[in-house]
């Protein structure tokens, strides 16, 4: 399609136009009305280019200073604001899927927060939100697949038009990580929450309990076999500090709780060595990803507004 080439309405309306002409036309009328504009669009892209720097400083000193708070008004914007934008454009499918995450998640949150904390909770709370993390793996490959399939034209084969399987590869990709980040920024809160509840972990200072040697500091339940052993359920997992887990336990709280200290003396744990097998290591490849990904949902919505707002202020448009 030649964007450039003129569209002459003549006695037609523009919804008698075809679909690729309203585009065209569209296209048309945006370039007549910023022609003679260059040096205020280059002021705009001076804006943005300004507004970015600064915002990206600001965020990075208040994540170093107040993590906490930086953590909190980022799960906060991720939840609402891509909410907000689907309301104003009717996307009901996307609603759909985040009206069940939060009521599920919602709920599995409420009994990691609860006190005291019923013993099956941990496991319970681990499970939901590896298999989110599972799934949104699962469905950010299925995206790259299909998108890598569009590139390569296997959708002729099937006789389908190439943007179908774009837009289904794109969607396939925003689900898998706008509810990777979120399951994997509320598993932090909740793994949090609940080693402190159990007493074995403290954000600052020492345990308020003593960690018997056959209980697990995660759970805060006995440990089903020695480490030496290969069990039946999992096995017994020990970390350089020479304090044991149940294995499920200690990969849930290092991938799905994004911690990389001991639960209970909070020495630093060695993920290299904890997840050796090279199946597992594209899983903390991705568990990045979803970490760079976070800033593209929730602030660049927010720092867009402020430069509209800056451009509006200065008269450019």
């Amino acid at each position: 399609m030649d964007l450039h080439q003129p569209v002459i309405l003549g006695n037609r309306t523009f919804d008698e136009l075809s679909q690729e002409e309203k585009l065209r036309y569209e296209h048309q009328r945006m370039h007549e009305q910023h022609k003679g504009h260059e040096k205020m669009h280059a002021e705009m892209l001076l804006v943005l280019i300004v507004t970015l720097i600064i915002a990206q400083l600001v965020l990075i000193e208040w994540r170093k200073r107040h993590y906490k708070s930086y953590s909190l008004v980022t799960l906060i914007g991720m939840w609402l604001v891509p909410l907000f934008l689907c309301l104003k454009n009717y996307w009901w499918r996307f609603i759909f899927t985040w009206l069940l995450f939060t009521c599920i998640t919602g709920l599995i949150a409420r009994k990691a927060l609860e006190r005291p904390i019923n013993r099956t909770t941990p496991r319970l709370v681990y499970k939901w939100f590896l298999l989110l993390y599972k799934l949104s793996y699962i469905l950010g490959l299925i995206g790259y697949f299909v998108l890598m399939a569009t590139f390569f034209g296997l959708n002729l084969i099937f006789n389908a038009k190439p943007n179908t399987w774009m837009e289904c590869g794109t969607l396939f990709i925003f689900y898998g990580l706008y509810y990777g980040v979120l399951g994997r920024d509320i598993s932090e809160i909740c793994a949090d929450k609940m080693a402190s509840h159990i007493g074995y972990y403290t954000d600052q200072g020492i345990p308020t309990r003593h960690l018997d040697p056959n209980v697990c500091a995660v759970c805060g339940n006995k440990l089903l076999v020695p480490e030496n052993e290969e069990g039946i359920i999992e096995n017994t997992y020990k970390l350089s500090c020479e304090h044991v887990f149940h294995e499920f336990c200690i990969r849930g709280w290092c991938i799905v709780g994004k911690k990389q200290t001991c639960p209970y003396c909070k020495e630093k744990v060695d993920l290299k060595k904890m997840f050796c097998n090279p199946w597992e290591k594209p899983h903390m490849l991705y568990g990045q990803l979803l970490d760079w990904i976070r800033w593209m949902v929730a602030w660049q919505p927010m720092i867009i507004f402020v430069v509209q707002g800056i451009n509006w202020a200065l008269g450019l448009e």
